[in-house]
């Protein structure tokens, strides 16, 4: 992404470090997020404007520690160390940092010291305010140059700066929501301390993408795996402005989809947009391996092979395809190269990506400069209407982790139907906006009810409805205790074979979204 601007945040492995880029980007300046792994010379290569130093799990005071590459201070950009960030400044730059007593890990109330600075702007007549800690260590003696600006009942040194240098660091985590003043604290060190200018914004980056995009593909043709999701609609849009109808968008119906869900896509994107379209129907081809799958891994393995096979088989009856379009998105990119390395595999297959190597294509891949708020905000430039922009996450094995137990033509029909109610009330009441995601889940049990004068024996729904930000963290939603009934009075009514559904009030974690 070509901007004046360009933050540079270096990764020592916080679990907070995604958030301090949302919210520089939220200030509508680009950030990137690099690990401490990474060599300075190709941070230097990137032009940065500015550096953030994250927090991280380890200790400076351990041998094997990850250190600050002294060039990083040579360059004489702005500098803003966070928690473990602070820490290395202060051991890089001849202070000191000690062991707590106790680790600090929560709340505290933090002082101002200094409050005319223009780092403290636009807090109000506050000279106190809560902060969020998590640290073990903190900074016992000044380097030379600095001086303390903000301290703590536990800690004097809780924020200190080098104003000549325009470095500044910070014991607590201003990218959090429990820090107050937060937000305002980082768009201080942006504007005021490192004099950046706002001009990252979504309609720059469909700019600024279309011409990449140009360049990088030139009359080549693409092929773009297209799953209805706004991850790579958003993607199949912005090549199709592109490059026109050298884009092949493969639909693959599975038979795994929610009701209706193969029409709307194909109508809507071929006709509303334009896209060359092929739908291929595989619904026989994948049931057929799931005949008796019942263990959610093998599930999952069989649907992402097969879609591959599938989605090759297609690809290849296209001639001179030279480039495979994903919608590769930030959080993946950042994963790929994490300080911390790859996450441990909790489930594969939820989303399937990738494709043989025989295929030989070379990756365009639109998206993978943008977290999934900027791809909303993206496809609301490009105009698509809200019920794709805020359309829900859908798994790519779909219905099949939706279904515990075997998978028949039968027991898709039932949950398709259940689903559909669930989709239906949350729209009609306005609660589909409102959550992260709200779907049916069929249950392999059976239990007695009473139906008319008749005893039953039947299946189980259980409604599973979260509230999350971006899928690593949820809880369940709070949904009004009338709307769950309606939708539970439909299901038991409408769908033959349920009488009886259940609300699923797990968290993630201990818990997953999915129930597979």
């Amino acid at each position: 992404m070509q901007t004046q601007n360009k933050v540079i945040i270096i990764d020592f492995g916080s679990q907070f470090t995604q958030l301090i880029a949302r919210r520089i980007r939220e200030a509508g300046i680009y950030s990137e997020i690099h690990p401490c792994t990474v060599s300075p010379e190709k941070i230097k290569n990137l032009q940065p404007s500015a550096l953030i130093l994250s927090g991280g799990p380890a200790s400076v005071l351990e041998e094997d520690a990850p250190k600050l590459p002294k060039e990083y201070l040579d360059w004489g950009l702005p500098v803003l160390g966070i928690c473990y960030g602070m820490q290395l400044l202060a051991q890089e730059l001849g202070g000191s940092v000690v062991s707590s007593l106790e680790r600090e890990y929560g709340r505290a109330s933090f002082k101002i010291q200094n409050k005319q600075l223009d780092f403290w702007d636009n807090i109000g007549n506050n000279t106190e305010f809560t902060a969020w800690m998590s640290h073990g260590d903190h900074v016992d003696k000044l380097p030379d140059g600095f001086e303390i600006i903000g301290s703590t009942d536990s800690i004097e040194i809780a924020a200190m700066a080098n104003f000549e240098k325009k470095i500044y660091a910070l014991q607590f985590h201003p990218e959090v929501a429990h820090t107050e003043f937060g937000s305002a604290i980082i768009n201080n060190f942006l504007f005021n301390i490192a004099g950046l200018k706002a001009d990252w914004s979504m309609s720059s980056f469909i700019e600024n993408s279309i011409d990449t995009l140009k360049k990088q593909v030139g009359d080549k043709k693409v092929v773009l795996g297209l799953s209805g999701g706004i991850d790579s609609t958003v993607a199949a849009v912005l090549l199709n402005r592109a490059i026109g109808h050298n884009l092949y968008c493969i639909f693959v119906d599975n038979g795994l989809l929610r009701k209706g869900e193969r029409e709307e896509v194909i109508a809507f994107l071929a006709e509303s947009f334009n896209l060359n379209v092929i739908c291929v129907d595989a619904q026989e081809e994948f049931l057929s391996k799931l005949v008796n799958i019942t263990d959610p891994e093998e599930k999952r393995k069989i649907i992402g092979h097969t879609f591959i096979d599938v989605f090759d088989r297609e690809a290849t009856r296209i001639q001179d395809v030279a480039f495979l379009g994903q919608g590769t998105l930030y959080p993946d990119v950042i994963e790929s190269e994490s300080f911390k390395g790859p996450s441990a595999v909790i489930k594969s297959h939820h989303n399937v990506g990738g494709l043989p190597e025989t295929m030989k294509l070379k990756l365009v891949e639109p998206l993978r400069e943008l977290f999934k708020d900027e791809v909303r905000k993206v496809a609301k430039e490009l105009d698509m209407p809200d019920h794709i922009v805020w359309r829900q996450p859908f798994p790519g094995p779909g219905l099949a982790i939706r279904i515990i137990g075997e998978i028949t033509e039968e027991r898709l029909s039932v949950l398709r139907f259940a689903d559909c109610i669930v989709q239906e009330e949350l729209r009609e009441t306005g609660w589909y906006n409102k959550v992260w995601q709200g779907f049916a889940v069929l249950l392999p049990l059976k239990t007695v009810g009473v139906m008319g004068d008749d005893r039953t024996y039947e299946h189980v729904i259980a409604l599973r409805i979260v509230d999350s930000l971006d899928a690593m963290t949820a809880d369940w939603s709070k949904v009004p205790y009338e709307i769950l009934a309606k939708i539970s009075s439909r299901i038991i009514n409408e769908v033959q074979g349920i009488n009886r559904v259940v609300y699923d009030i797990s968290s993630k974690p201990p818990s997953t979204i999915e129930w597979e």
